[in-house]
């Protein structure tokens, strides 16, 4: 065998970080040990992987090809190595989740996760589904957990449970007790929303997409617990899913407005890269997932501790 895991390794990392520098941090290497082990990698195969643009490096068409059976090789590896040390080849997991499912589920499927597997090591990233979704596209990450669509072809996509989003308000706002409210009425009151690239938002416009009217945006936060203080504090009306809402709504500090000419309803998802290998760490995961979801139609039903 001509090439070497490192070669590999590093390979890997420069195209997640179009930079060599970038890419020796995250392996503890000196750049000029990144730089010698990718230059090596190609004068051994006399061809160039990637291209320069300016300061970064990008994947040519021969780099794209190689990517997605890289990574695997290395997970592979990687497994190998855990069974090698005793361990149960669990390794590192790089799981990518959307607000509401990192806030309220993520962090206690981790956790359960760990216990299980003590050895195991779990790198969790919080951000909209937008920017899931492109780590997954580019194997910065193993597995996403998202709210929003995905239509990448490169991403596989397999449905884990249903969600719902409400409309809320404050118990002292005019729309509070109103009954149903109409589209109309709802597209005059001022909205404290999710940033764009958002499922949560993505879900909402698209239930409004009937209606010529735009929502008046008051207010863009990026952290679903932002707007729920926000719209506590009287400042307008908001739309988060019913999983986030299911303690405030208990102690009465939020409310919930009748929609009834908006489908609000959604799914939970589970992404990954369609050439990704699928490790032991990362198939354990997945079915803690759809154990905590058992027995349940819609995710505020999960059994979670109460929120004082």
């Amino acid at each position: 065998m001509r090439f070497t895991l490192r070669q590999l390794e590093v390979f890997v990392a420069v195209a997640q970080h179009e930079s060599v520098s970038r890419a020796a941090r995250s392996l503890a290497l000196s750049q000029s040990a990144a730089s010698s082990a990718l230059a090596e990698l190609e004068k051994q195969f006399n061809c160039q992987l990637l291209d320069r643009h300016g300061k970064r490096l990008r994947l040519n068409a021969l780099g794209f090809q190689l990517l997605p059976k890289a990574v695997a090789l290395l997970d592979r590896a990687e497994e190998v190595e855990e069974l090698l040390h005793g361990q149960q080849g669990i390794g590192v997991l790089d799981v990518g989740a959307t607000l509401t499912i990192g806030n309220y589920l993520a962090t206690l499927l981790i956790s359960d996760f760990m216990q299980r597997y003590p050895g195991s090591r779990i790198r969790l990233a919080v951000r909209n589904t937008r920017a899931i979704v492109e780590s997954v596209r580019h194997h910065r990450l193993d597995l996403g957990l998202i709210e929003g669509q995905c239509e990448e072809e490169d991403v596989v996509t397999q449905p884990w449970v249903e969600d719902e989003l409400v409309v809320f308000c404050s118990p002292r706002h005019p729309l509070a007790g109103a009954g149903e409210v109409e589209l109309n009425r709802l597209l005059r009151e001022a909205w404290i929303m999710r940033e764009e690239g958002s499922g949560t938002r993505l879900t909402l416009e698209q239930a409004a997409r009937h209606r010529r009217g735009r929502f008046n945006v008051l207010l863009e936060l990026e952290h679903t617990e932002g707007i729920k203080r926000a719209v506590e504090s009287g400042l307008g009306i908001g739309c988060v899913s019913r999983l986030a809402l299911r303690d405030a709504f208990r102690r009465g500090s939020l409310v919930p407005i009748a929609t009834p000419e908006l489908d609000l309803s959604r799914q939970f998802t589970f992404i990954w890269h369609r050439h990704k290998y699928l490790a032991t760490g990362m198939r354990e995961f997945l079915k803690l997932c759809r154990q905590m979801t058992e027995g349940v139609t819609r995710s505020d039903q999960i059994d979670l501790p109460p929120v004082p």
